[in-house]
């Protein structure tokens, strides 16, 4: 597995495609997450009319079209949402990070089902990107609570073959300062090489504490990416 691996140059329909074939809807070359896992997209690396066509047969007329780093463009009728700069970082090697933080950590606590509505609610504090109620199922998330409040959380998102994308990294404002996101990241860094894999993970060009963050922790930038949303017709 090397940098150049090209199953990150289309991380979402990777993921669709194989590991989280079971949470995908499909017609042709298109491909959708299930309602409220995700609302990310693909159609096929060289997409032609009717692959547009099928994705918007998948979503439907009017509905939003989140396709993440495709650099394909849909045709001229589909509006534009959103466009936000950002990069794709990745794990350069095998060995941990200088402070991997640990899983036998008291405070690091795996999320399971019933902490979905905690979840929800700091996701909605702190905004780190999409998150649905089913979102957990797209691998493992971890957490930290402080006097049995979750106070951050980070979790697996996009899995092609070979790599698990760390995301959903946030902390409540009023605890914030206290390494509780480099403690996730690095514990999910650990269980992500564990497996055989390696982590990489995204993140806005304007977020620079995250940047910061995650060089600081190891992690290194592979290619600038450009994340798009679109209204079909």
């Amino acid at each position: 597995m090397n940098d150049a691996d090209p199953v990150l140059d289309d991380p979402v329909g990777q993921s669709l495609g194989h590991r989280h074939a079971h949470l995908a809807r499909r017609l042709g070359r298109a491909a959708t997450y299930l309602t409220d896992v995700a609302t990310f997209s693909a159609v096929s690396t060289d997409p032609d009319a009717k692959d547009w066509a099928d994705l918007v047969e998948l979503l439907g007329p009017g509905a939003f079209a989140d396709m993440f780093s495709c650099p394909a463009i849909p045709p001229s009728d589909w509006e534009p949402v959103f466009r936000l700069e950002g990069r794709q970082m990745i794990w350069p090697g095998d060995g941990l990070p200088d402070r991997p933080g640990s899983e036998s950590d008291a405070r690091v606590v795996e999320l399971d089902a019933d902490s979905v509505p905690e979840m929800l609610a700091l996701i909605a504090r702190t905004q780190p990107g999409p998150f649905w109620p089913r979102t957990r199922e797209l691998g493992t998330y971890l957490g930290v609570r402080v006097d049995g409040t979750l106070v951050a959380m980070a979790g697996e998102r996009l899995r092609p073959p070979g790599w698990t994308e760390i995301s959903a990294v946030c902390t409540a404002p009023d605890a914030r300062g206290q390494g509780h996101a480099a403690r996730l990241v690095g514990a999910l860094t650990a269980r992500v090489l564990a497996r055989g894999e390696r982590p990489f993970l995204h993140v806005a060009e304007a977020n620079t504490g995250a940047l910061a963050l995650y060089e600081r922790l190891g992690f290194k930038t592979r290619r600038q990416v450009t994340f798009q949303g679109f209204r079909t017709p």
